[in-house]
Order: C-alpha cells, then structure tokens, then sequence
C-alpha cells in the first residue's frame, strides 16, 4: 500500500513495501526516479542490516555461517506504518522468523519521512528521513544501514549528463577532490583508491565516471552533495553526517538518473575474513540500546 503525505506544493509517496519513497513531486515536478527496470527497478530503498555485499554472500557469526544478499533484507520487507502526522509518516520492521534465518537478531526499526519548510529559503522543502534501530535482543547488535535514494538527473526532461554537475562540499566548502574506492566485479571494494578533481566542488557526471560502479567517499569526506542543473542551479541538495556516502548510476547505461546514498557502512573488502563483528565500518548496539541518525533532502 502507498501512502502521501502533502506539505504545501510538495507531493512524497512511501510504500508499504520496503518503506521506500517512490515518489516526490514539487510544483508536479518529480525528483524521485520511477522506477523503470530497463535501468533499475527500485526507487529509494533503505539498506539494513548490511550496506552493499558481504564477501562470498555469506557472513559468519558465533561460528555460523548466514546467507545474505546485497544491501539486507529491509528494502524487500514490508513494513506496518504507525504514525501518521500532518507532516510526517513513520514505519516499522520487527525481527521475525524469517529474518533471524538470516540475521540472528531480535530488533525494530523504524523510519520517520517528515516535510518541512527550509528555515533559511521558504521556498525549498526539506524531507528529513531519520532511522531508528532498537536492539530489543539480550545480546550485542551487528549492522549497517543506509540510504540509496535515486533522484532524477537530467530533471523535468531538461537537457543531458553533460549540462549538468554533482556537486561535493564539507562544512560549508567546496571540495577539490574526491577520493573513493572502486567497486569489483564481485560486488566488493578493492584496496586501491581513485581521486577526482573538482572544479569549485563540481563534477560533470559521465559513463567513465560511473564505469567502476558507485563512488564509495569514505573518511567523511563531504557533508553534503547536490545536483546542479545546466542553468548552475543546484535544484536538489543531499545533507549528511555519516562516515561515508556512495553516489552511483548504473554502470553503461546513462540513465536518467543519480544516486546520493549516506551509509553508515559499507560492503566487505575483497580480501576482508572475519567475522560479522569485524567488518568495516559496522555499529554495535548493546541490549536495549537505539541509534538513532537522520540526513536530509531540499527541493
């Protein structure tokens, strides 16, 4: 089932199914990529308990080994919606039966979407989307999560890649360079680094950019990415504080479209073997503990 939620000129639909917006329209202008499986068949799916691919497609744990796909199971759940505001809709995943076959943990998570209006331009809306992990086993807690939004690029059917730039900067900043990791063949990250340079913090988006699959920035990098159409207006803006964010289109295909993804962890090294405790970048919750993390969206 789909849900809207309207604030002033601004349109978000969330699904039941993986909590995922599919949706979001301002001025009837839509921002969220639709969906097509000629290109990709998902729209802004949430990824937990596992950012990207654990090595092999199993991870071991207290000396078993568990089976995980890409990105966890959350973006393939169906969540129960409960809470619904004038400005907000929040959603829920519990640990059951099937997910502890593949992640031994008991758990909620909870996704908030809220609209509000940008304190510093009225004009803009900013869509806050806030996770909220409740470790409710008796046991220590595992995971990663993530966003992997895709947000149309070129927008409004105007122009192509080349009028338009991603845009990186930190603290107020624009960055001169990035740095990140290639992606492999199997899905995981290689020891090797690239750097880009930047001009003024843009970087016109290209198939040679996107050829080793998505950017990984790790380190914290930058704080925020944006997308800047061909009049050198950045029509949609990414804020963050997460350790690392991945930005990707799918490799070869130029599509319509550009992933700004803020994760708080990351698929395996390609030479990574150790244990579910061990993996990069991952958070640990003690019993009854909550992480709770937010990154926002302007329009």
């Amino acid at each position: 089932m789909k849900h809207e939620l309207i604030f002033g000129n601004t349109v978000l639909t969330v699904d039941d199914h993986g909590a995922e917006v599919v949706s979001m329209k301002k001025k009837g202008v839509e921002y969220v990529w639709s969906g097509d499986s000629a290109y990709w068949g998902r729209h802004a799916p949430v990824l937990f308990p596992f950012v990207g691919q654990v090595r092999g497609g199993h991870y071991r744990y207290r000396g078993v080994d568990y089976k995980m796909g890409q990105h966890g199971f959350a973006r393939d759940s169906e969540f129960a919606l409960v809470e619904e505001n004038a400005n907000s809709l929040t959603f829920v995943l519990a640990a059951n039966d099937e997910t502890k076959k593949k992640y031994p943990f008991d758990f909620q998570l909870f996704i908030t979407y809220t609209l509000s209006e940008d304190g510093e331009n009225e004009e803009d809306t900013v869509l806050t989307v806030t996770w909220k992990v409740m470790n409710t086993d008796l046991k220590p807690m595992y995971f990663s999560i993530g966003g992997h939004p895709a947000f149309m690029c070129p927008v409004a059917g105007m122009g192509d890649w080349p009028d338009y730039r991603i845009f990186f900067s930190k603290e107020g900043q624009p960055l001169a360079s990035i740095t990140y990791r290639p992606i492999t063949d199997g899905g995981n990250v290689g020891n090797e680094t690239k750097t880009e340079a930047l001009a003024d913090g843009k970087i016109t988006p290209t198939d040679e950019l996107f050829a080793g699959d998505a950017l990984i920035l790790e380190n914290d990098q930058a704080d925020h990415i944006g997308l800047v159409d061909q009049n050198g207006v950045e029509y949609l803006k990414v804020d963050f504080h997460t350790p690392l964010v991945g930005v990707w289109s799918p490799v070869g295909k130029h599509a319509p479209f550009i992933c700004i993804e803020p994760w708080y962890g990351r698929t395996d090294r390609v030479d990574f073997t150790g244990t579910l405790e061990e993996r990069d970048y991952t958070n640990t919750l003690a019993p009854g503990e909550v992480f709770d993390k937010s990154f926002t969206v302007t329009v």
